[in-house]
């Protein structure tokens, strides 16, 4: 946890810029595998961690702000608890280190919902996405399931946004410590790969390496030879000499915040030419990318940055022609990059996309109204602020069935060669990912050095085995 101080404050700030009503936060639960007692790995929900810091499941918390109390709603351990999983720092002892006094067992959050709703006060709630927490949600306030979502405090969504999204010194440097050891994983993975190795050994290796810290993978590891699948989890393929490996992977530390990198690098000792080719453009579009950052720009404007680059290197290579500039606002890139940019990051990994990509990515000054392909998965487009923690990642991608698709219907046949685009069709994808903060006056680039440049990427790979 952070100082007790840190939790009072955000509380505090919350309180006031809600101004009145009741604020009702639902923690997570255990949820069961495949039966009630055999669970998955428990992860708190991330806006309850903000506030209130306890990763224990079965909470609630209320902040009354006509009232001026906070409370936490849950149960102390049973001896059957205690028989099962030893003694364990009180619930009580919890809530002080986080500054909250009022502690009441978990069924009272039922009565107070239920006084507050026949004194039509207005509580305030955050949407919903875990199935039991949207039949608990129902139940405390009496609604029906279906309407959860159209009855979520915008209000509440829109001040937790803001005050989330702006990060503090203290959670910047959890967050570099979770890229340094996301890091740690990605050069462990470059070391350890060997031609006729299975993908699951080396994610293995990965997903261990992040328990060794105390803490966990931040999300499902990518780590694959058909770097074209943009979320491939799947890890049965062997690696052979001639494939490259895409990794996408982040750690999360004991507190919940997250890293997120990706690098791809050859199964043996160095990349072909046409991998090398590739490799060039998307890091060209990471640089451009990089290279414009700056607070109060608009990170859609950088995606159009890292997209123009990525058109221009195809165009280079033969696979694209014709005016880059229309063939971008037409969409036409998007056969080779599928999706945006990058997002926000922090306590998660996709930073708060619970609470809707238009508050969260978007805002009053920039709506998100596009179905464009491509366009319609970047998550991030606001202006940035100083405090923002965010990634860029390009990436091409040679997808054999889009291109096909797009081939039938000659779609943007004056701006792409589909002649030369179908002898890439075995190519797989090349995504390349660094994390990002705000400053004042530029941007920070988190975490320590990881080999990026295909010189240094084939020098680890050669002294790797």
């Amino acid at each position: 946890m952070f100082p007790t101080h840190v939790y009072v404050a955000r509380r505090a700030a919350l309180a006031k810029q809600l101004k009145s009503g009741v604020l009702l936060f639902l923690g997570n639960a255990e949820s069961p595998m495949n039966y009630a007692d055999n669970t998955y790995s428990f992860r708190q929900d991330s806006t309850f961690l903000y506030y209130f810091g306890i990763a224990a499941p079965g909470l609630a918390a209320i902040i009354d702000v006509d009232q001026g109390t906070e409370t936490i709603f849950g149960n102390e351990m049973s001896i059957d608890d205690i028989v099962w999983m030893g003694r364990q720092q009180t619930l009580r002892d919890k809530a002080l280190e986080i500054g909250v006094e009022n502690l009441q067992p978990f069924n009272a959050s039922e009565n107070y919902c239920k006084v507050a709703n026949n004194l039509k006060r207005m509580i305030h709630f955050l949407p919903p996405y875990r199935s039991e927490n949207k039949l608990l949600l129902a139940e405390l306030l009496n609604l029906s399931v279906n309407e959860l979502q159209d009855r979520a405090s915008v209000n509440l969504i829109k001040a937790v946004v803001a005050q989330r999204a702006v990060k503090s010194n203290l959670e910047i440097s959890e967050i570099e410590k979770a890229v340094n050891r996301s890091v740690d994983m990605h050069l462990l993975a470059m070391h350890s790969t060997r031609p006729g190795m299975k993908e699951a050994e080396i994610a293995a290796v990965i997903h261990g390496a992040a328990l060794k810290t105390g803490g966990n993978i931040a999300y499902p590891i990518i780590l694959t030879v058909q770097g074209e699948i943009l979320h491939n989890h799947f890890h049965g393929n062997t690696m052979n000499d001639g494939q490259m490996v895409l990794n996408d992977s982040g750690m999360e530390t004991e507190m919940g915040y997250c890293g997120d990198l990706t690098r791809t690098f050859p199964v043996g000792k160095k990349f072909d030419t046409r991998q090398s080719e590739i490799y060039n453009v998307v890091q060209n579009a990471l640089n451009r990318a990089e290279g414009i950052l700056s607070p109060g720009r608009r990170f859609i404007d950088v995606h159009f940055e890292a997209c123009k680059t990525l058109a221009e290197g195809m165009k280079a290579l033969g696979l694209m022609k014709g005016d880059i500039d229309e063939a971008v606002a037409a969409g036409a890139h998007a056969l080779f990059f599928q999706c945006g940019t990058g997002h926000m990051m922090g306590l998660d990994v996709h930073d708060m996309e619970d609470l809707g990509e238009q508050y969260v990515g978007y805002d009053d000054d920039l709506k998100k109204e596009t179905a464009l392909f491509g366009l319609k998965s970047l998550r991030l487009g606001k202006s940035l602020q100083p405090g923002y923690v965010f990634t860029i990642e390009p990436g091409i991608y040679l997808i054999p069935e889009l291109i096909d698709l797009w081939k039938s219907e000659n779609r943007f046949g004056d701006f792409i060669n589909y002649s030369a685009v179908e002898k890439f069709k075995d190519f797989t994808g090349i995504r390349l990912e660094n994390n990002y903060t705000m400053t004042n006056d530029g941007y920070q680039l988190l975490g320590k050095p990881l080999a990026i440049d295909q010189k240094d990427v084939e020098e680890i790979r050669n002294n790797a085995y």
